[in-house]
């Protein structure tokens, strides 16, 4: 009998993949990073063979790392980073261009001319999405009008589409040789394309774009009993394993934190931050910046919705610090370096590298680093960068409360930053409220790995979810209300002066 669960962690910066047992533990992970393209401003790029190579290569390793076979998985599941759009010839699997990651910002003319056409509307209210350079719907349509013959490929079927999903799903099923061309509502509801009541690709929202709809990836449930395949015995797990869930990753970590009654949310802290709330099968539209997305879809259940705010750079920031200023060494001295002062010395950071997102949508703004003086030292940065991360949660979390009328009194946190206890701390402080991490922090793939494992009754329901999760560690808020009120006043004025810095058509 098989004891165990894979999962396939596809992210922006890495792709991992881990095994769990049936107690929601990590048996065994192996990581490795791709490489960050970046042609010019504004632009990233992924190359999406790599990532097919680093998944192959992650997935081996660590089953002979933990001397395990094929026989051993139960089911296999998919997370990924979402909006990332591959385009490829499903008759040599090769792709038309590189990814263009969900960071990019290159179709800003895009976005802004459908608000100006009065298409914007439209898309909100079909797709619960605002027009902006983060989708994919965008980027599809860049690909198919700049790179030479891929739109008489689109029209004759040969040039395909999907988020990174849909590419590792499609490779790992046998690719040019029958590989099923799948995603699940969670992805499709990051195009633009997808209506979010039918749960299909709507064809008023494909003419916006110019998509040819047969392009596009059939939506399967995110839990999937049919199944979206099986693994191919020449492939990277050696034999066949049943693929049975795939969730967009922020989805997944919701999941993984089992958020499964509505008004229950995480925070997820990557590459930026993701927070998500659980609205239930209802759908809620945002009045206040937010995303109205699927949550997840279960068998044949009806799907849940959440709501969500994205914001573009959080982890990534850190990364910056250690890349491109070279003031760390690692993300993990960033917190050292943070606790030499006591405060951030009226230093704000603003990392709007890609413009804002939630709650903003402002693609015209900028990173900034306001209130220097001769006093300010590097550790004053290191510590901006931290609260940077957690007052654009802030921003984040007033927002929902207006929109949901749910008032969090916890929030369960998760991610790469969560190890990072300073921050953490200033989490608490900075929203007035505890912040909870789970035992286990990889909760994205493990919400991959429990979509596979309910559908091949691995686990037999939610409730079973529930038992596994345990908290690690508590932050309780320290700071006054009037602490709070001053720094969050200071951080309000420090996004104003990020405005209006690039001109967007």
């Amino acid at each position: 009998m098989a004891d165990y669960v894979g999962a396939v962690d596809q992210g922006t910066t890495s792709t991992r993949f881990m095994i769990f047992d049936h107690g929601g533990n990590e048996v065994a992970r192996h990581q490795l990073e791709h490489q960050q393209i970046l042609p010019q401003a504004g632009w990233v790029e992924h190359n999406p063979t790599e990532i097919w190579e680093r998944t192959r290569a992650v997935i081996e390793t660590a089953m002979r790392t933990a001397g395990l076979h094929a026989s051993d998985l139960a089911a296999l599941g998919i997370t990924n980073q979402r909006e990332t759009a591959v385009v490829w010839d499903r008759r040599t699997g090769r792709p038309y261009y590189n990814a263009i990651v969900w960071q990019d910002t290159r179709t800003d003319r895009i976005a802004s001319a459908l608000d100006r056409e009065g298409k914007g509307e439209v898309i909100r209210r079909k797709a619960g999405l605002p027009p902006a350079t983060y989708f994919s719907g965008g980027k599809i349509q860049w690909i198919l009008e700049n790179v030479p013959g891929v739109r008489e490929a689109a029209e004759r079927g040969d040039a395909i589409f999907g988020n990174t999903d849909t590419w590792l799903l499609w490779n790992l099923t046998g690719g040019v040789d029958g590989g099923v061309h799948v995603t699940d509502p969670t992805n499709a509801s990051r195009t633009m394309l997808m209506n979010l009541e039918t749960l299909d690709w709507d064809d008023e929202l494909l003419s916006f774009f110019g998509v040819p709809r047969q392009m596009l990836p059939e939506i399967r449930p995110s839990s999937n009993p049919d199944l979206y395949g099986v693994t191919r015995a020449g492939g990277p797990l050696g034999g066949e394993v049943p693929l049975a869930g795939d969730l967009g990753d922020q989805q997944a970590a919701t999941v993984g934190q089992v958020c499964f009654e509505p008004g229950t949310a995480k925070n997820t802290y990557g590459t930026g931050n993701f927070l998500l709330l659980n609205t239930g099968t209802e759908l809620v539209r945002s009045q206040h910046g937010l995303l109205t997305t699927v949550c997840y879809q279960f068998g044949s259940a009806k799907p849940v919705y959440a709501l969500e705010g994205s914001i573009a750079v959080t982890g990534s920031a850190v990364q910056w610090l250690r890349d491109q200023l070279g003031i760390i060494s690692g993300a993990s001295q960033s917190e050292a370096l943070a606790r030499q002062v006591e405060d951030n010395g009226g230093v704000y950071f603003v990392p709007a590298f890609s413009g804002l997102f939630a709650p903003y949508w402002r693609s015209d703004a900028r990173g900034a680093i306001v209130g220097l003086s001769r006093y300010n030292t590097n550790a004053h940065l290191a510590r901006a960068t931290l609260e940077s991360i957690c007052y654009q949660t802030k921003d984040v979390v007033g927002a929902m409360e207006q929109d949901s009328g749910v008032v969090l009194d916890v929030l369960r946190v998760d991610g790469g930053v969560t190890a990072n206890e300073l921050c953490m701390q200033m989490q608490a402080d900075i929203l007035g409220v505890p912040v909870s991490r789970p035992v286990v922090a990889e909760t994205t793939a493990l919400g991959a790995a429990y979509a596979a494992g309910l559908a091949v009754g691995f686990w037999k329901s939610t409730d079973d979810l529930k038992r596994n999760w345990h908290e690690d560690r508590r932050w309780e808020p320290t700071w006054s209300d009037e602490q709070r009120e001053r720094g969050y006043a200071g951080w309000r004025k420090a996004v104003q002066r990020t405005l209006d810095w690039v001109d967007v058509d």
